[in-house]
Formats: structure tokens, sequence, C-alpha cells
């Protein structure tokens, strides 16, 4: 194992990767760069580096991340309105063909030979980020240490940092979070321990963002969001940056209990999992872009896009960010986005997002003179109609004759 002189680690500073640091300069006898990525967990990362410190680490990163997040991944998968199995909204899988890029940029920079990443083998993670990797690199050497180490157990990893001296946190001694946790700007996920029963309820107190629809305010909060483009730039008249824009909505999603999911999932890897998440400004974002693009998007092209979502997300979910495919569907998404351009009102309650308003004063298609239930002053021919569906229904004719026979 000493044909790697360097590798560059996804470092978080918890327990798991903490160790798998160690493991990496005892196994592979490499120097080790630590990375860790800002992109908007809401934890204190500083202490990484004193953890990263203490293990003889003389290359650290710790980037900020935050709106290269939602500028270039969160913002043009929701141009695409994409759901996977109906329901995620990909909070996870979008973030890390980004810490895959980064992880490859640094590995450039610092003369890096391999990286390495604490995904286990069970999970979707380690075939995002290898294959984020190997696109962007293809002749990088991966070390995945879940596939290849014999520490299988909580206590095992317990074991081996004590042994070590490696810095435990109190709240790993005594058992922590009965959940494996993961999160950024566009939300937060909860996996593991009391949820691998799909027939359990979720415990109220499992939640970090929201408050339950049953707690939320008595009344209503209007939001009015502007869109150019198809993404976000303005809340409530103010102009924001994207990440300020999630941020924002996530503040006032989570006060109104909106944006839970319990579900239950089809892993990559062949597995069903149940997973419950938060993502309450990414609730709020789909609602309002589908809204805007209702009255700017042709007919026919909002179908396509309706068509082609779930192959986008399907691709997001496992992996291909970097795939030519993806690439492509996103050329084509982006181009239908020229004209989704205007304001949209939202009423957040009890868990709720309601669509009232929407407008465009440049786009939009909806044209009240032809629509109207008043006169229309001839603008539409309601004789022509008859012509319309007979021409439709021509070959459900022909085949009901020839069933008469």
């Amino acid at each position: 194992m000493n044909d790697v002189k360097k590798v560059v680690l996804a470092y978080s500073g918890g327990l798991d990767t903490s160790v798998i640091l160690k493991w990496l300069q005892d196994t592979y006898q490499c120097e080790v760069v630590t990375f860790t990525a800002d992109i908007g967990q809401g934890e204190e990362l500083e202490p990484a580096r004193a953890k990263a410190e203490k293990f003889g680490i003389r290359q650290i990163y710790i980037d900020d991340l935050r709106e290269e997040f939602v500028r270039d991944f969160v913002f043009p998968m929701f141009r695409a309105n994409a759901i996977y199995e109906g329901e995620y909204l990909l909070g996870t899988s979008i973030a890390r063909p980004l810490i895959a890029k980064r992880q490859i940029e640094i590995a450039r920079e610092t003369g890096a030979d391999a990286v390495s990443h604490g995904a286990t083998g069970k999970g979707n993670d380690q075939v995002r980020f290898e294959l984020g990797y190997y696109a962007l690199e293809p002749g990088i050497k991966v070390i995945a240490p879940w596939r290849e180490w014999d520490l299988t157990s909580r206590e095992k990893l317990l074991a081996y940092a004590e042994s070590h001296g490696i810095p435990v946190e109190m709240k790993h001694k005594t058992g922590g979070s009965p959940y494996s946790m993961d999160a950024n700007l566009l939300h937060i996920s909860y996996e593991g321990k009391v949820l691998e029963d799909p027939a359990r309820e979720p415990e109220e107190d499992m939640w970090r963002w929201t408050v339950s629809p049953e707690a939320a305010p008595d009344q209503a909060e209007y939001l009015d969001l502007e869109f150019e483009r198809g993404d976000a730039v303005a809340l409530n008249g103010r102009r924001l940056s994207p990440a300020q824009v999630l941020e924002a909505l996530n503040k006032l999603g989570g006060k109104h209990g909106i944006g839970r999911l319990d579900l239950v999932e089809n892993r990559y890897v062949g597995m069903k999992s149940r997973g419950c998440y938060e993502t309450p400004g990414g609730t709020i974002l789909l609602k309002a872009h589908r809204a805007i693009e209702s009255i700017t998007l042709d007919r026919e092209v909002a179908h396509l896009k309706d068509d082609l979502m779930p192959r986008y997300a399907s691709l997001i979910y496992t992996g291909y960010w970097w795939s030519p495919e993806r690439r492509a569907l996103q050329t084509l998404i982006d181009d239908t986005q020229a004209h989704v351009n205007g304001w949209v009102r939202v009423k957040l309650y009890k868990g709720n997002v309601m669509v009232v308003g929407r407008d465009s004063k440049t786009d939009s298609l909806f044209d009240a003179n032809i629509s109207t239930f008043e006169d229309d002053k001839g603008a539409y021919q309601q004789a022509d109609a008859a012509g319309f569906i007979r021409l439709n229904a021509l070959r459900m004719r022909i085949a009901a004759r020839l069933r008469r026979k």
C-alpha cells in the first residue's frame, strides 16, 4: 500500500473521518491532506482544523462553498423541478458532486495521487463521490476505508480511537444522536436506528429545522419571490444572493412546519432505505418555480420538461452529475428558462405552501382576453373547436366502427 504518497481526505472532524485520518496514516504510510467543505451544515468547522493539526496535518483546507453550492448545483437542479421517486428533493445527492470537484482540485494543487471519503459500502454516497472523482480525474486512486478495514461497528471505531489517542467528544461516548445525519443549505437528513423500522413514526424531537405543523403559527404568512431566468433572485422585494435566498426560505419554512418528508427510497446499490428529510426552503422554491413556469413556458416545452425530469432526477440521485447525458439535459433545461421571469406569491400555513398569485410583465403567455368567460370580442372562435375535436377523435371513431363489425 506504499504506492500512495499523498491523499486528500474529505474530512468532517467527526468520529468516522478522524479514525479514517489516522488509519490512512498507519495503513498507507502516506501524507494526508484534509478538506472540510462548508456547504451550510450549520456546524462550527474550526474544531476540524484543531483535530487535523493534532494529527500532524500540514495542509488543511476549510472552504466556504455555500454560494457555489446553491448557484451552480442547487439552482440548476431546481430549474428542472427535480424530484426523485415523486418526493425526495435530492438534498444529499446534489452536494456530493461539488465536494468531489473540490477534492480533485485540491489533489491537483497539492500533488496528491489519491482521494478518500468516509462513505460506507452500503450507501449511495460512495457511488456519487467516486463517479465524480473518475469523471474529473480518470487516473486518480480512490481509497474507501469502509470497504477495506475491519472496523465494522461503532464499538470497534471507538476502541480504535481510544487506542490511538483520537479525541472523542462526550456525545460519541454516550451515544450521541440516534440517527445518521447529513446537513447542508438545502436539507437535513436522518437515517438509521429507530428509523430502520418503517412502521414506526419518527419522534418529534428528531426534527431540527422545522416545527410540527400543529405547533406552527395560526396566522398565515405571505412571501413574494422574484425569478430571473428560472432562478430566485429576490424575496419580498429584497435582492439576495443564491445562498441567502435559500437560507431565508429555510427559516421561514421551518417556522411554518414546511418541508418534512418520511420516505422509503430505492438506493442505487439495490436495497430499500427509510430516510426522513427536512427541506423547508427547497419545498417553497419548487412550488414557486413551477408557478412562474406555468405562465411563462410554452405548453409542449413544459410537458417535455416533465417527461425528462424523472430521468434527470435519477441521474443526480445515482451520482451522474458530471456525465455527458446530465450535461446535455442541463443545456436543454437551461434554454427553457430564458423567459422564466416574474414573481410568485405564496402563502405559508401549517406545513403547506399555497401559490396565491403569479405574474410576469415581460414573458407571460397568459392572455385574459382569450381565456375569459366573458365576451372575448372575437379573440377566440369557439366554432373552430368542433373540427379540432373531430380530427382528434378520428382514430377512435375508426376503431369503434371496426369493433362494431
